[in-house]
């Protein structure tokens, strides 16, 4: 028997704590950015409220059926309770801003402005002039990756700037959730959250996701985009954050751009510009360079 944050084989120690961080960070880094390319099957298929009804909901239907999440729940204290509330909400609005976002301003500037709200929680965490220095060269990394245009309708931009305040309140409230409760798993109590997320976006999305569940393709490329943008990355958050301080974490968001150039390279045999080497070079400067606050 095993268990991916359970004991394997005769060891004692469980995976989850013989896998370093970093790793499980860099995991969710490279599913963040498979996801979108099965969205863009949907994008033509289905509107954007629905391709957001369709990622969480088919992420919710996964973890249901993998770790009956509720159990977890119920048992939990009444504050971890709240705080998986609080995730499960949080997830539902954030997803709905992000494909608002994403439909009328390109991924780069969405992207730009959802890494403003980790960089105020990784500068607030700072405590040292080696991380400030670390944070810096992140900063100057992403910018040069991200390739912002500040062109486009001021709702496109009101829709991005939400969910850069939702992002960050994920990393907030996320992190207390792979701690809140020692007697449940952190993944459960994801799950749960994430059945909350698929019961709270169902007013916002299920209208127009609905002609979606007759269309095969639409209706596959959404499990997909659920399982590969809301399941495994925020399953491998978890089991990074329990062990991260969250001014770590925030910083290691850096590390989402400058994986998509890499996946560019390795896998669409996309070469990079001189720019974006050099920004990739400080993004893994910056996160090199930082040490955790103790």
């Amino acid at each position: 028997m095993s268990d991916i944050d359970g004991k394997v084989g005769i060891s004692s120690t469980p995976l989850s704590e013989r896998v370093p961080p970093h790793l499980f960070f860099v995991g969710s880094a490279i599913f963040h950015y498979l996801g979108p390319s099965f969205a863009v099957l949907l994008f033509a298929r289905v509107p954007v409220a629905g391709v957001a009804w369709l990622r969480i909901v088919s992420a919710a239907l996964v973890f249901a059926l993998w770790r009956r999440p509720w159990r977890a729940f119920f048992a939990a204290a009444r504050q971890a309770q709240w705080t998986m509330l609080a995730l499960g909400g949080v997830f539902a609005a954030m997803n709905y801003c992000f494909y608002r976002a994403i439909a009328a301003l390109p991924l780069g500037t969405v992207a730009a402005i959802e890494f403003a709200g980790p960089v105020a929680l990784a500068l607030a965490g700072a405590r040292s002039m080696r991380n400030l220095g670390a944070l810096m060269l992140t900063v100057g990394g992403v910018y040069l990756l991200t390739e912002v245009r500040i062109a486009g309708s001021p709702q496109a931009f009101l829709w991005a700037f939400a969910n850069a305040v939702l992002f960050t309140l994920y990393i907030v409230l996320a992190h207390a959730v792979s701690r809140a409760d020692p007697a449940t798993s952190p993944i459960d109590r994801l799950g749960a959250a994430m059945i909350v997320a698929g019961v709270a976006i169902s007013p916002l999305g299920f209208r127009d996701a609905a002609p979606a569940l007759l269309d095969p393709v639409a209706l596959g490329a959404g499990i997909v985009v659920g399982i590969s943008s809301s399941v495994i990355p925020y399953v491998f958050d978890q089991l990074a954050m329990r062990r991260l301080p969250r001014s770590t974490y925030a910083l290691f968001v850096a590390l989402l751009p400058a994986t998509a150039v890499i996946i560019g390279i390795v896998v669409l045999r996309q070469m990079p510009s001189t720019l974006e080497l050099l920004g990739v070079l400080l993004v893994a400067s910056g996160v090199a360079l930082h040490r955790p606050p103790a």
